[in-house]
């Protein structure tokens, strides 16, 4: 229970900041509650003095006041509604901003262990969800209970005796309004979980939608959706009966309490012990509460689905940063670039080690190549560098200085990346080029791209670098795609440049080209480069040969292939039959 009311306490925090509109809007609220109030006494006394003494000035009196109750609660209810609403969507604005924030802030291992469909889920339908509750729903809800308490508070004041009577059925609506939320909350729960996995499996059908029609997989996709969307509509429906079986008993309640109003009052009226005003007025009272008893339920069920989604929401907020700057941290000034991997080892959460005991130097300027087959590691090895992960054990330095010692963002200029799956952003390919870089003048825009052999396809674009590469670059081609996003990391200019396998597509004669490119622009600057195709490591100042997760073999290209071993292997599997068939032919 307290884990619940900890959802809600959290929830409700985001109304701190706005405390003059929080109170203007109760106040109102608790102001149009007290005027609701005031009407059974009024027409009590309208029908006791005006209608048995045929007093005509007391009807008039009683009319005009009704009517000025009327019109400053109208005023009263504009603003708790206005404010209500204002409130709404400004504790939305906030939450959804501080989600993104989250998600921002969250390390590639929480990527790891999640679904882009069900963040998006959350980011939308359980903001939604939870909106409505923490502004309008929440005043809704405690504007009922107010009205609830105080009718019963009137009626008693009105006649203890008769109100005794309808106090079992007000105290039953309120314990099944209570009961029904403690049963809809789970069941609400697992609904968004649920809209979760759903939101998830449509995502990467969408994604993954050239492999879906080129295996001709649509009837299956077309099955798995639909078996997934079934299994919501059954928990929703199950919510629906559960209201439809609680609903009728709140109207029968209450007619319970009309009908012993009537049976006990009415006689007492007849017999002259009781006035007419007074059996209206407690009978007002008492239906006055039919609105608050459909809402109630209402009310209760729009608080379980915000409560349910505001867990989702909070799991995400939450989540310890793994990653996190020292306290002490400082930011890293310009460097020289040497790198060391000192006795470095690495798991990821819940998995088998794959990297052990890495140790090796690089000096400033030099390029080292990685190689090794798939899930060696090297891509992994290269993360722990701008610390999208931290080692297990061992430390990683620059410049004499352990990563971690150093604030993210300072370290993060100094290093430059072009990853295997080169990602681009559905905006121009010059907004593209200049990610990184958000003064970059046209000049050294154009510069990156010349340098990267991608300014020749680019102009050939009718609206050349002001073309719009669509989602995820998908109007380029891979080549394409790869060539800008090299563009991207040479205009950020950073003193340590990683290629991931960046050549990897690019056809031979583009190939050849960039790497022209990069042997001009690697000057001075510290180059890792991963590869599976050794064309592209021949020149690197030294090779790490990754097996495993272990540094099996290192040296120059032509030492390595005076060794047995892996690199030898890979050697003749991919070049030693060309370059043979090449001496040949020079011959």
């Amino acid at each position: 229970m307290n884990g619940k009311l900890h959802v809600y306490r959290q929830l409700f925090a985001y109304l701190a900041p706005y405390r003059v509109q929080v109170g203007g809007t109760y106040v109102a609220m608790l102001g149009a509650t007290l005027l609701n109030l005031l009407m059974p006494p009024i027409l009590q006394d309208a029908i006791d003095r005006g209608l048995e003494a045929r007093d005509g000035w007391v009807l008039f009196a009683a009319a005009g006041l009704i009517l000025a109750i009327a019109l400053v609660r109208g005023g009263a209810g504009f603003f708790q509604r206005y404010w209500g609403e204002w409130l709404t969507h400004r504790v939305a604005y906030d939450l959804r901003n501080d989600y993104y924030i989250a998600l921002q802030r969250l390390p590639f291992s929480f990527y790891d262990r999640s679904h882009t469909g069900d963040l998006m889920s959350r980011a939308t339908g359980d903001i939604a969800e939870t909106e409505r509750f923490a502004g309008i729903g929440l005043l809704d809800l405690i504007s009922v209970v107010l009205l609830i308490g105080g009718v019963v508070v009137a009626m008693f004041l009105v006649s203890w005796q008769l109100s005794l009577l309808t106090l079992g059925p007000v105290l039953a609506l309120v314990g099944l309004g209570l009961r029904f939320g403690m049963v809809v909350r789970p069941m609400f729960q697992r609904i968004q979980e649920q809209l979760g996995t759903l939101s998830t499996v449509m995502q990467e059908s969408m994604t993954g939608i050239g492999v879906v029609k080129a295996f001709a997989r649509e009837p299956y996709e077309f099955e798995k959706f639909d078996s997934i969307s079934d299994e919501w509509f059954r928990r929703r429906s199950g919510v629906i009966r559960t209201w439809g079986d609680y609903w009728p008993l709140f109207t029968f309640v209450l007619s319970i309490g009309v009908f012993l109003l009537l049976w006990f009052g009415g006689s007492a009226a007849v017999e002259g012990t009781l006035s007419v005003g007074t059996l209206f007025a407690l009978i007002s009272y008492l239906l006055m509460l039919h609105a608050p008893a459909q809402q109630v339920g209402n009310l209760v069920n729009l608080a379980a689905t915000a409560g349910a989604a505001a867990q989702r929401i909070f799991e995400i907020i939450d989540t310890p940063v793994e990653i996190e700057e020292l306290p002490d941290a400082v930011a890293l000034g310009p460097i020289e670039g040497r790198v060391r991997y000192e006795k470095v080892s690495f798991a990821y959460e819940g998995a088998s080690r794959v990297l052990y005991d890495i140790d090796f130097t690089v000096e400033p300027g030099q390029t080292v190549a990685l190689v090794g087959p798939t899930g060696a590691g090297k891509s992994t090895l290269i993360a722990l560098l701008s610390r999208f992960y931290d080692p297990s054990s061992g430390r990683v330095w620059v410049d004499g200085v352990d990563v971690r010692q150093v604030t993210l963002r300072s370290l993060r200029r100094h290093v430059g990346m072009v990853q295997q799956e080169s990602f681009l952003f559905s905006t121009t390919i010059r907004d593209n080029i200049a990610y990184g870089v958000a003064d970059a003048t046209d000049e050294e825009v154009v510069a990156a791209a010349k340098a990267a052999n991608a300014h020749e396809f680019i102009v050939r674009f009718p609206k050349g670098y002001g073309t719009q590469v669509g989602e995820r670059g998908v109007t380029l081609s891979g080549g394409q795609r790869q060539r800008i996003a090299i563009a991207r990391a040479l205009l950020y200019n950073p003193k340590i440049l990683i290629l991931d396998d960046s050549t990897s597509s690019v056809d031979t004669q583009t190939e050849h080209l960039i790497q022209e490119a990069l042997a001009r622009l690697m000057q001075n600057r510290t180059t890792f480069l991963i590869a599976q195709r050794l064309v592209t490591l021949k020149n690197a100042s030294c090779i790490y040969v990754l097996d495993g997760g272990r540094i099996v073999q290192t040296g120059s290209h032509q030492q390595l292939l005076a060794q047995p071993g892996l690199y030898r292997t890979i050697y003749d599997l991919q070049l030693k039959a060309q370059e043979e068939y090449l001496q040949g032919a020079v011959q």
